[in-house]
């Protein structure tokens, strides 16, 4: 089994979590990625080499992504058989708990393991609403609830190597990317309850709240984007067709129509494949089957709140469009593209 632990900027914790594996794990191999750390760490990464360590360097600092991508190679490369399991370097993740994702994964072929932090005690305020808000996104996205979203000690077994090289992502939403991507590749997930442990309120994390976290939200956010003027569409289509015909089923009918096959184009092409994966012959139908019923449950809800209760058409929409929002983006990204 590979332990693979990217680095940046690293401090004496790194290796005296080496020190304390070593002593508690036999034929493990420790696989460390600076991650362009640069010249004032080179006596950390070197004592690591010293103490069996394999060092691998990234002269520039790329991410926490690269850095994941970049041990996964070599141990491709070099024939890993048994599996990795990637630990962080500031001590958050314990030796023992370390061990218990080892065994996990020998147990648990094809699964990624995720060693779930309960955060109970005290918790800095920005992990705990980091976790809570990603596992939030992860679950409407997916329609799969994980405790932990954001972990970064987890496992996997060799045969998942060549698929974890080509998962999207350069930093920290490589590991969220990977969490997105895993139900359509086949791989389920296996949590195992760890530690929550965070040393000096986590002021060691390289995390850049703003920027990491636009990144790590960024394929729900282009939904939001795309549904966004999608709505716009939509709205000004019904209120326009409401206008002119006077009838609010083909009002809805109409608008929807118009308003979907700019959704489609849209997030087929920017949204869930870049313009790849499903043909459009596959898609086309799914999406539309999709529309009709959101059609028909659209037109429903709007005759309850509007017709029969008399709430104003303009917040009955809302209030409709809200509804169906999280449904639309969890068939999409499950069976449609």
């Amino acid at each position: 089994m590979t332990i693979l632990i990217p680095s940046y900027e690293p401090d004496e914790r790194l290796l005296t979590l080496i020190h304390h594996l070593k002593e508690e794990t036999e034929g493990a191999s420790i696989l460390i990625v600076d991650d362009g750390s640069g010249e004032r760490y080179k006596p950390i990464f070197d004592s690591a080499a010293e103490a069996g360590c394999t060092v691998l360097r990234h002269p520039v600092n790329q991410g926490k992504g690269c850095a994941l991508k970049t041990g996964f190679d070599y141990v491709r490369q070099n024939g890993g058989t048994d599996g990795v399991i990637c630990a962080d370097s500031d001590g958050q993740h314990l030796p023992e708990d370390i061990l218990r994702i080892t065994d996990a994964v020998r147990k648990n072929r094809n699964h990624i393991v995720l060693g779930s932090r309960q955060f109970t005690g005290k918790v800095p305020l920005r992990s705990r609403f980091g976790n809570s808000a990603t596992r939030m996104v992860y679950a409407l996205a997916t329609g799969k609830p994980i405790q932990d979203t954001q972990t970064g000690l987890r496992g996997y077994s060799s045969e998942m190597l060549d698929w974890l090289c080509k998962v999207p992502g350069e930093r920290f939403e490589y590991e969220m990317n990977m969490l997105l991507e895993a139900p359509k590749a086949g791989y389920d997930f296996v949590e195992v309850p760890i530690e929550t442990v965070y040393l000096e309120n986590n002021k060691s994390s390289h995390f850049r709240p703003l920027a990491d976290s636009a990144k790590i939200y960024f394929p729900f956010l282009k939904f939001v984007t795309s549904s966004g003027f999608s709505a716009v569409v939509d709205f000004v289509l019904l209120f326009l067709l409401q206008w002119m015909t006077g009838s609010l089923l083909a009002s809805v009918i109409g608008a929807r129509v118009i308003s979907s096959i700019f959704n489609f184009t849209m997030n087929r092409r920017y949204v869930f494949n870049d313009g790849q994966g499903i043909s459009v012959q596959k898609s086309l139908p799914r999406y539309f089957s999709l529309v009709v019923v959101i059609l028909i449950t659209n037109y429903a809800l709007l005759y309850l709140f509007h017709e029969s209760i008399g709430i104003p058409l303009f917040i009955a929409k809302l209030m409709t469009e809200v509804f169906l929002f999280a449904f639309s983006y969890l068939v999409q990204r499950k069976f449609v593209y």
